[in-house]
């Protein structure tokens, strides 16, 4: 600064013993400039003569010229002072100045009208975090992004449910038939059960109900155990006392029955084939095998829906096997041969034992036979 102020003063001095047909240098005090000064150079030719670039820095401007002026000041005392040397430097310096303020103030004012265009415009770094929805500040942008996630869950929810129902009715068309044999099996019912209650309102109003032995007296209550509804244990028991049987009773009942009767039937045809076994009789025999394992797999069926409908489970059933069965009803049929031999063997012993006794006896009868 010191040496700003001696280079201006100097330059004052200078000036006043310039004589008055020349013109006037203007001066820079500090670094102020005089009002009313018009640059007439051009802007390129001022940057050569600071020796700089366009889009330099106030601080390289004020550098470079900081170092011209000492060089070409006419009262620094060097070897190089030039007045009209200086005169173009500060000349240029002013044509500098003035374009880098007008570009400082353009591109302000174009910073803020990009400002206003920002949160509408898309950037890059919107693309990498929530799945590039929403725009504006990141707070803004993750609002808008919940809300883009419940939308989308809720339009995935209403496609689910459309997708659902779609495949439920799908398979109407091909339920009718069975819809229709339900439907008439329902209307039986209902006709059976209205012809019964016909009968009952008939025999109510004959009197026939009207001298029964239990009439008007309570029924007996002979359930101890608090956890079971009374009125429920009284009509399973009038159920049960008058042949009334639950559903998985009679299956169990009848899956019984079944395995019973196909145990004797193959049996029985082992027995039929005797043996030794030809090829004949093995033919028959792997026939017979192939039936009772068809029968075994539709019994099997009634297992998996007796077990369906059964209410306790340790009362569930198991699969039978139809290997295990055949393999028995083969040690079946052995047993009974080998009784059977045994007791051939004990009829011929006795026999002989009773000609031994009853000899000539026995030979009298069968003479008087013949």
């Amino acid at each position: 600064v010191m040496l700003t102020n001696n280079i201006g003063y100097h330059l004052m001095v200078h000036q006043a013993m310039i004589p008055r047909n020349l013109k006037p240098v203007p001066y820079i005090c500090g670094s102020r400039m005089l009002s009313g000064y018009k640059p007439k150079r051009n802007v390129k030719d001022s940057y050569k003569i600071l020796e700089l670039e366009e889009g330099c820095s106030l601080d390289d401007i004020r550098n470079s010229y900081r170092s011209l002026a000492k060089k070409y000041h006419p009262d620094s005392g060097s070897a190089t002072a030039d007045s009209e040397a200086f005169m173009k430097v500060e000349e240029a310096y002013r044509v500098v100045l003035s374009d880098v303020t007008t570009k400082k103030k353009s591109n302000e004012n174009n910073e803020e009208e990009e400002d206003q265009f920002k949160p509408k415009a898309p950037q890059h770094r919107h693309y990498l975090s929530f799945e590039g929805v929403g725009f504006g500040t990141p707070s803004q942008r993750e609002k808008q992004y919940m809300q883009f996630r419940v939308d989308r869950a809720t339009e995935q929810v209403l496609e689910y449910r459309k997708q659902r129902l779609e495949s439920q009715y799908a398979g109407t068309d091909l339920m009718k038939a069975k819809d229709v044999r339900e439907s008439k099996k329902v209307k039986i019912t209902q006709a059976v059960e209205r012809l019964v209650e016909d009968l009952i309102q008939e025999s109510m109003a004959k009197g026939d109900f009207d001298n029964l032995s239990g009439k008007g007296k309570p029924l007996q209550k002979f359930s101890d155990c608090p956890h079971i509804n009374p009125m429920t244990h009284n009509l399973n028991r009038i159920l049960i006392d008058n042949g009334y049987q639950p559903e998985w009773i009679l299956l169990q009942k009848e899956i019984r029955e079944t395995i019973e009767r196909l145990r004797k039937n193959i049996v029985a045809s082992r027995s039929q084939l005797g043996g030794p076994m030809t090829p004949y009789r093995q033919k028959q025999w792997s026939r017979i095998c192939e039936q009772f394992i068809e029968d075994i797999r539709k019994l099997n069926k009634r297992i998996d829906n007796f077990n369906l409908v059964v209410p306790i489970l340790s009362r569930q059933m198991v699969h039978f096997s139809a290997d295990k069965e055949i393999v028995r009803a083969q040690k079946t049929y052995e047993a009974l041969m080998e009784n059977r031999e045994a007791s051939n063997s004990d009829t011929k012993e006795n026999e002989v034992e009773n000609v031994k006794r009853f000899g000539w006896k026995s030979s009298l009868f069968k003479w008087l036979n013949l």
